[in-house]
């Protein structure tokens, strides 16, 4: 319908990513997105391995390239069409371009990071280490980071409002949690136990990489260890312990773990276990996901014109049966969807509800 998303939940820099790609088709492809998305997990690799060399050399550009190469979660979600691949590869090129010393450019970057997803802001913070007393250069970054966040979202700015809310909705529920998170540990100790499930041992090395850096104190530690921080302090607040949420940290963890060059042996040794681990997940994926099977079962044996109401974790159905879409069920809800009620349904002359463990499972966890 135009270049207006009219959707400010994510900024729309990956839409626009994604819509040449898609334009020339007959129908959305998530197949073409996945591709466009694992081209950008690529990029993260590269990027990281520059962030690498340029703060601690060419065996820390091995361990941080290889930490993002392995690293569980990353590896998963680079085959997903989500705005956290790009997210991390926009915070490595960004801190890659402050430790070269070039903040003008890691202002851009890190605009664009935003333009990816808006918890890129908090690139901000080490770009005032890496321009710290050299006040016109971090104006322009500071500026670049605008100039590039609005140019890549125009319609960010056009409707501000009500992208202004689209976001704090998101950063709200973030807040509070989804379902599936209600017998979690505390989010500090959730979100590491994340980072142990993408890298295992390895993630004691970058710990270990954080704290010298913090110690020692020079410039690119400061850079580094800042955003980790930073953004690891945001984590903290967060109700929902999604673990893609942790990708942005990987590139500066990686590069962390690197400065140890007298442990850069035992620490690509240690990343067997994510790798691993990732193995063990590619080998479920060539398994039929039972979703596509459930609709297809159901698109052979439901007459046409039916009325359906199906969970939002099912694959979208064709247009031969009258669909009503169930929201999300949240943990607790001010307004809850009318139609998730059996006696409504029925009302609506609803002759199936169709829910996917994806979600039924989380409700009956609550």
């Amino acid at each position: 319908g135009g270049l207006d998303p009219r959707w400010f939940d994510y900024p729309s820099l990956l839409l626009y990513v994604l819509a040449p790609f898609q334009a020339w088709q007959g129908s959305p492809s998530v197949l073409t997105a996945r591709v466009i998305v694992v081209v950008f997990g690529l990029a993260a690799l590269a990027a990281t391995w520059w962030l690498g060399r340029r703060a601690y050399g060419t065996a820390a550009a091995v361990v941080a390239a290889a930490v993002v190469a392995v690293e569980t979660t990353h590896v998963a979600y680079s085959r997903m069409a989500v705005t956290d691949v790009p997210l991390t590869l926009g915070v490595a090129l960004a801190l890659a371009l402050m430790v070269a010393g070039r903040i003008e450019l890691a202002g851009l970057a890190a605009g664009i990071a935003m333009s990816f997803k808006y918890p890129g802001i908090f690139l901000l913070v080490p770009l005032l280490f890496a321009g710290w007393r050299q006040w016109r250069r971090l104006a322009i970054g500071l500026a670049a980071s605008a100039v590039a966040f609005c140019a890549t979202s125009p319609y960010f700015v056009v409707h501000l409002s009500s992208a202004l809310g689209d976001a704090l909705r998101v950063q709200r529920l973030a807040r509070q949690g989804w379902l599936g998170f209600e017998h979690d540990h505390v989010a500090p100790i959730a979100f590491l136990d994340r980072l142990w499930d993408g890298l295992g041992p390895a993630l004691l090395v970058c710990i270990l990489g954080l704290v010298v850096a913090l110690v020692q104190r020079r410039r690119n530690d400061l850079i580094l260890a800042s955003f980790v921080i930073v953004y690891f302090l945001d984590l903290c607040t967060l109700g929902a312990h999604f673990d893609r949420y942790v990708l942005p940290l990987v590139p500066a963890l990686g590069a962390l773990a690197g400065r140890m060059r007298a442990l850069v042996p035992v620490t690509l040794l240690l990343l067997v276990v994510p790798l691993t681990w990732t193995i063990r997940d590619d080998a479920r994926l060539t398994r039929t996901d039972t979703r596509v099977v459930a609709r297809a079962w159901v698109e052979r044996h439901v007459r046409a014109e039916t009325r359906l109401a199906v969970d939002p974790s099912l694959p979208p159905f064709t247009g031969r049966f009258g669909v009503v879409k169930l929201d999300l069920p949240l943990p607790s809800e001010a307004h809850p969807d009318r139609d998730r009620n059996l006696a409504r349904l029925r009302s609506e002359d609803v002759r199936y509800v169709i829910v996917t463990g994806a979600v039924a499972d989380r409700v009956l966890a609550a």
